[in-house]
């Protein structure tokens, strides 16, 4: 279950992504989540994916 809050989101997905995960398509296979949702979720909050440093800014 993610987090509902978007700034406790970006935490737990940048903490995801830094600690366990290559890339952003590695934690949604993982973790079964629809990337596009996951994205459109965050980007509602001003956040994107930065694939260079693979996290969310």
């Amino acid at each position: 279950m993610l987090p509902k809050d978007p700034f406790v989101l970006l935490s737990y997905v940048n903490q995801k992504l830094r600690d366990d995960y290559a890339s952003l398509e590695d934690l949604c296979e993982d973790l079964e989540l629809d990337r596009e949702a996951l994205e459109r979720q965050l980007d509602a909050a001003g956040f994107i994916y930065d694939k260079e440093r693979n996290c969310f800014r």
